[in-house]
C-alpha cells in the first residue's frame, strides 16, 4: 500500500479542519461586531472609550 494516499488524506483533512476554524472565527467576528454596534446604538460605550480621569 502506498503511503502517499495516507499523507494526502491527512493533509486534506487537516486543511478542511483549519478552513472550518477560520470560517467559524469570521462568522463569530461578524456576530460580535453586530452585537457591539447594537450596544453602542443603545448608548452603551466601551470602558476604553471613557476619558482618562487620571485615577490610575
Amino acid at each position: 500500500m502506498s503511503h502517499e494516499l495516507f499523507v494526502a488524506a491527512a493533509y486534506g483533512i487537516s486543511a478542511l479542519g483549519i478552513l472550518g476554524l477560520v470560517a467559524w472565527n469570521l462568522i463569530d467576528q461578524r456576530a460580535r461586531k453586530a452585537e457591539l454596534a447594537d450596544l453602542e446604538a443603545r448608548g452603551l460605550r466601551r470602558r476604553s472609550d471613557r476619558a482618562d480621569t487620571g485615577n490610575r
